[in-house]
């Protein structure tokens, strides 16, 4: 009986680590409508697929720092991509566009405890 009640806590304790893993994972998922990004900033064409390929970029990099090594490492990692997406947006958008998109970014990061 023993036993079981132990093996029974592992589980547990594994299924309980295992989730807070996945919701760690879903807080640094940065997937977006890109139809819905591209009517709020009101974006060109031209201007569309360059913002996917960044935000696509972006996304990853967002993605590999939640399973990089200690809160700070996956502190640095998150300000370095958020760094480098805002680096080529700006290169992207216009300046009221740039303006609006650090926003909704911001907010974001905000809601998900990620803005430091």
């Amino acid at each position: 009986m023993l036993s079981m009640t132990m093996t029974f806590a592992e589980t547990e304790k594994a299924t309980v680590e295992n989730a807070a893993s996945n919701d760690a994972v879903e807080v640094y998922d940065m997937s977006v409508n890109m139809r819905k990004l591209s009517v709020a900033l009101g974006l060109t064409v031209d201007q569309i697929e360059a913002v996917e390929t960044v935000h696509n970029t972006f996304n990853a990099e967002m993605l590999f720092a939640a399973h990089y090594g200690t809160k700070e490492e996956r502190d640095a990692q998150v300000k370095k991509a958020v760094e480098k997406d805002i680096k080529w947006m700006n290169y992207i958008l216009t300046k009221d566009q740039y303006r609006k998109y650090l926003i909704l970014l911001n907010t974001t990061l905000n809601n998900r405890g990620l803005n430091k």
